[in-house]
């Protein structure tokens, strides 16, 4: 196993209501005590909208801490930036990111084994929590939007504990080119024949197949936007 980062907090949340008359768990806080994950994640945890949060495929959600800076250079010095859990995470980490991660990864963190899973789409919510209309947007275009990983051993990870790299079947498929891919738009047949060679999750499994068979884009106007239009 090698070292490829750190954890430096985990966040939880609770279910309130939110905006538009949505609820949401995206108001994540440190917490201090180590936290059991199960195969839906943290037993402390909570999702908004089980529909597009959470479930088996979505079980954690880990954002580099190395991109707030970034944010900050390009939106200011927003007072969300001060700490963790601006973008909904359950994991902050340093060491490892979009680019240097890839699909099916295996990783020990603490008691835990978890698998890297998938990128985050991120959704119009955040355009409401950074008060920026084209947040979710620019989380997409940029692919700094943290991922996902699949609970493959239960236990409980904490801050501090190390990330660890058990395994890497796809070395050449890192997340930033995944959704390099998808995020651009991209029609390339090539391109999206490889990914549907991959093991992606359903739903992105399922989105290469429709470009391939229909040679075009989906409509993303309602996940980015929704009830924020201007």
């Amino acid at each position: 196993m090698n070292k490829i980062g750190v954890i430096n907090s985990v966040l939880t949340g609770k279910t309130v209501a939110f905006a538009h008359g949505a609820k949401s768990a995206i108001n994540k806080q440190i917490v201090d005590e180590r936290q059991h994950a199960t195969e839906l994640g943290f037993t402390n945890d909570e999702q908004g909208d089980p529909h597009f949060h959470g479930g088996i495929q979505k079980a954690l959600h880990i954002y580099p801490s190395e991109h707030y800076p970034v944010w900050q250079q390009e939106l200011g010095e927003k007072a969300i930036f001060q700490s963790a859990g601006a973008f909904g995470e359950n994991l902050s980490s340093s060491g490892v990111t979009e680019e240097s991660i890839c699909l099916k990864d295996k990783i020990r963190i603490g008691s835990t084994l978890l698998e890297v899973s998938q990128g985050r789409m991120p959704c119009w919510k955040l355009n409401v929590r950074f008060d920026q209309n084209d947040m979710a947007k620019r989380v997409q275009d940029t692919l700094r939007t943290g991922w996902y990983f699949r609970v493959l051993e239960e236990g409980d990870i904490g801050a501090g504990d190390e990330i660890l790299l058990c395994e890497r079947p796809y070395p050449e498929w890192p997340i930033s080119r995944i959704m390099g891919v998808v995020f651009t738009g991209s029609l390339d047949k090539q391109e999206l024949s490889q990914l549907a060679e991959l093991p992606l999750v359903e739903s992105w499994g399922a989105l290469i197949e429709r470009r391939l068979e229909t040679g075009k884009v989906e409509e993303w106007q309602m996940r980015l936007v929704g009830p924020t239009a201007e």
